[in-house]
């Protein structure tokens, strides 16, 4: 039983994995895991200041996870700029207004 919930646990458990992909050369290209952390904040910050210290021009970082972690950060961020309008502000799309006919760009 307690392998079952430890295991539960385990799938439940979403993870940032901050990767660092060296290329040498045209079709010759290496990914190391270079830090994971449950906390995207965290895992932003930790590829920030390793895009900073880096010095080679062959080596760059991004942040990977699973689908749904993936997924459900980019929904939360986009829903989350459509409520407060920076959305339509960013993408400079057309937006009426609900209180008047007021067509604004």
């Amino acid at each position: 039983m307690s392998n079952n919930n430890e295991r539960d646990k385990m799938t439940n458990t979403k993870e940032w994995l901050v990767i660092e992909k060296t290329n040498y050369g045209e079709n010759n290209c290496s990914f190391t895991v270079a830090k994971n952390h449950s906390e995207l904040e965290q895992a932003m910050t930790y590829k920030v200041y390793l895009e900073k210290l880096n010095d080679r021009k062959n080596r760059t970082y991004f942040l990977a996870s699973d689908v749904d972690t993936v997924m459900n950060t980019v929904v939360s961020a986009h829903n989350k700029s459509v409520a407060n309008g920076t959305y339509y502000e960013k993408e400079n799309k057309k937006v009426e207004s609900e209180e008047t006919d007021e067509i604004r760009f």
